[in-house]
């Protein structure tokens, strides 16, 4: 749970650097940002269920079947597009690159039972 908690913070401290340097879209990622603290534990439960796991490209992918993962799955990766698209534009990067170096952390820092999906497409419980 630590793990989660400190995978999801990382993220957040990424959000506040790329806020300060995109002081037009700042209120617009104080919104993602807080929509995503609000699905951390929602997102935890179904990881531990098996219902979900993080693909190769930093995106939630539906592992399994449970009751209102799809909605979650949708609403968490719009806004991981939003971070993504944020950080590339500082970065003088592409949202697909950072996608997929955020996914590399997120393999590292999952806790153990969660689904990653390698780069080669193939999936394992870490």
């Amino acid at each position: 749970m630590k793990t989660n908690l400190l995978r999801y913070l990382s993220l957040l401290f990424v959000f506040v650097l790329g806020t300060a340097a995109l002081p037009v879209r700042a209120e617009d990622l104080n919104a993602v940002k807080s929509r995503m603290t609000k699905r951390i534990s929602e997102i935890d439960a179904l990881k531990a269920k098996g219902a979900i796991g993080e693909n190769n490209r930093g995106f939630l992918e539906a592992r399994g079947d449970a009751p209102g993962a799809a909605a979650v799955i949708a609403a968490e990766n719009k806004d991981r597009q939003t971070v993504y698209e944020a950080i590339a534009k500082k970065a003088g990067s592409t949202a697909e690159s950072v996608g997929k170096q955020r996914a590399r952390q997120l393999a590292s820092a999952s806790a153990s039972g969660v689904w990653i999906q390698k780069e080669n497409g193939t999936w394992y419980k870490k």
